[in-house]
C-alpha cells in the first residue's frame, strides 16, 4: 500500500469520533467523578484521592501490556482497529456500573466497589481505547502534514463532544439520576469508539517484511520479540517527552475542571455558573484548532503549541486574580480554552512522528508501545488531576455536609483553579520546547518511507 497516501475526509472524521468517545469518559471523570464520589456516594475525599493515586500504578502496567499487545496483533483489519471495536461494548458495561455506588452501603463496601469499577473502566477499557486509537494514527499515513490535519479533526470532535457532555450531564443526572446517566453516556461512548475501528484503514507497516538482507539484517518486524520492541521504545527520548507532556496536559485540564464545581459552590456561592464555565472552557478552543493545520504545516507544531502554552498561562493568571468576579473568571476561562484545546491534537501527531523516529533509529517499528506513552501520560495526568484536588480539599478540611466551608478551603480552591494551572502551563511550555522531533521528519520520510535500512543510533 501507499503509506503516504492522503487520508479521505470521511476517515478523518471517523478517526475523530474515537477521540470523542474517549472524551465522553474523560470529561465526565474530570468534571463529575470526584464530586459524585464525595457528595453523592458519600465516600471520604482522602479515600477517593488514595484510590486514584494507587490506580495509577496499575495503569502504567496495563498501558505497557496493551502497547505490546497492539504491536503483536495481526488481523485483516490491522493492529489497532480490532481493539477499538472490542472496547466500545466494554466501555458501555463499565459506565453502566461505575455510577452505582449506594451511599447507604458500609464505607468499606463502597470503597471496594469504587476500586473495582474504576480500575475496570480507567485502567483496562480506557487503556485499550487510548493505546489503540493513538497507534491507529501512526498506521493510517506517514505524511506528517496529513497527520496534523487528522489529529486536528480528532481534537475538534474531542472538543465538540466534551462541550456537549460537560454542559448536558448536569441537566441529565438531575432528571434521571447518576445510574441512568452512566448508561446513556456508555451508549454514546460505545458507538463513537467503534466508528474508527469499523471505518478507518491501516496502511503503514502492512507489509512488515524488512527488505535489508544479509547476516546483519534485522529480523522481520512481526518476529521482533516484545521485550526488544519495548527496549527500543524506551531508548527513544521522544517516548519520554511525549509521556511527560501527556501528564502535564491532562493534569492541567483535569485539575481545573475538577475544581470548577467547588469554585462555583464555595467561592462564588452560585452553582449555576458551572454551566457557563464548562461552555466557555470548551467552545473557544475549537476555533483555535482551525488554525493548527496551517501554522503547523507552514512552520511547526512546536512553534504553534508554544504560543498556545503562553496563552494558557495568561488565562490561568487572569483566573487566579478573578476571585468572585464572574466576568473576569469567564474571560480567563475563554483564554485558557484557546491555549489548552490544541495541545491534545499536537500530542497525537507528536506520538505518530515519534513512532517513525524510533523505526528510523532502530529498524523496529512499535506504534503500540509508542502510543502507550500518550495513554500512560494522559491517565497519570487525569488521575493526578482528580487526586490532587481531593488531597488539597482533604488537607484544608473540606466537609461535604457543612453549609459553610472554612477560609482555608476557599483559599485552596482559588489556588487550585488559578495559580496552580499557571505554574503547570510554564512547565508545559518547557516540555514542548524539548519535543523537536519534527526536524528529523524530512529525512525519516525519505529513508523509512522508501524502505531503506535504518539509520542506526
Amino acid at each position: 500500500m501507499n503509506e503516504s497516501k492522503k487520508i479521505p475526509v470521511s476517515r478523518k472524521l471517523a478517526y475523530g469520533c474515537g477521540a470523542g468517545g474517549s472524551n465522553v469518559v474523560s470529561t465526565v471523570f474530570a468534571s463529575f467523578l470526584l464530586s459524585y464520589y464525595t457528595d453523592s456516594a458519600l465516600i471520604g475525599a482522602a479515600a477517593v484521592a488514595s484510590m486514584m493515586v494507587i490506580c495509577r500504578v496499575f495503569d502504567g502496567i496495563t498501558d505497557f501490556i496493551m502497547g505490546g499487545i497492539v504491536d503483536k496483533t495481526h488481523t485483516k483489519l490491522g493492529k489497532a482497529r480490532p481493539w477499538l471495536i472490542l472496547a466500545g461494548p466494554l466501555m458501555l458495561l463499565g459506565m453502566a456500573l461505575i455510577f452505582r455506588v449506594n451511599p447507604e452501603w458500609a464505607e468499606k463496601t463502597k470503597i471496594i466497589y469504587a476500586y473495582i469499577t474504576y480500575i475496570f473502566v480507567n485502567c483496562i477499557v480506557y487503556t485499550i481505547v487510548g493505546v489503540a486509537h493513538t497507534a491507529l494514527l501512526a498506521r493510517m499515513t506517514r505524511d506528517p502534514k496529513d497527520r496534523n490535519t487528522t489529529s486536528t479533526f480528532s481534537s475538534l470532535m474531542n472538543g465538540i463532544v466534551g462541550l456537549v457532555v460537560s454542559t448536558a450531564v448536569a441537566a441529565v443526572y438531575t432528571q434521571v439520576g447518576w445510574a441512568n446517566t452512566g448508561i446513556i453516556l456508555g451508549v454514546v461512548a460505545c458507538v463513537l469508539i467503534m466508528i474508527p475501528g469499523l471505518f478507518c484503514v491501516e496502511t503503514v507497516g502492512v507489509d512488515e517484511k524488512v527488505e535489508v538482507e544479509g547476516p546483519g539484517a534485522p529480523a522481520p518486524k512481526s518476529d521482533v520479540p516484545m521485550m526488544e520492541q519495548l527496549k527500543a521504545v524506551l531508548k527513544n527520548r521522544y517516548f519520554w517527552i511525549a509521556l511527560v507532556l501527556g501528564v502535564i496536559i491532562l493534569l492541567i485540564n483535569a485539575n481545573s475542571v475538577a475544581f470548577q464545581i467547588y469554585y462555583c459552590n464555595i467561592v462564588l456561592n452560585n452553582p449555576m455558573v458551572l454551566v457557563q464555565l464548562m461552555a466557555f472552557g470548551q467552545a473557544p478552543g475549537l476555533v483555535m484548532l482551525l488554525f493548527m493545520p496551517y501554522i503547523s504545516n507552514k512552520f511547526s507544531k512546536r512553534l504553534f503549541l508554544v504560543g498556545c502554552g503562553i496563552i494558557l498561562a495568561i488565562g490561568f493568571l487572569i483566573t487566579g486574580l478573578a476571585g468572585a468576579n464572574v466576568n473576569m473568571l469567564l474571560a480567563g476561562t475563554v483564554i485558557r480554552s484557546l491555549g489548552i484545546s490544541p495541545m491534545f491534537a499536537g500530542l497525537y501527531a507528536f506520538c505518530a512522528d515519534s513512532a517513525d523516529y524510533g523505526e528510523w533509529k532502530t529498524g523496529i517499528r512499535s506504534e503500540g508501545f509508542m502510543a502507550s506513552s500518550q495513554s500512560i501520560g494522559s491517565k497519570i495526568g487525569m488521575g493526578l488531576g482528580q487526586a490532587l484536588p481531593a488531597f488539597l480539599l482533604a488537607m484544608a478540611g473540606y466537609d461535604a455536609m457543612a453549609e459553610v466551608q472554612p477560609d482555608k478551603v476557599v483559599n485552596i480552591v482559588r489556588f487550585g483553579f488559578g495559580w496552580l494551572g499557571m505554574i503547570l502551563a510554564v512547565l508545559l511550555i518547557i516540555g514542548i520546547l524539548l519535543m523537536d522531533v519534527e526536524k528529523y521528519m524530512p529525512e525519516i520520510r525519505k529513508s523509512v518511507g522508501e524502505k531503506k535500512p535504518p539509520m542506526g543510533k
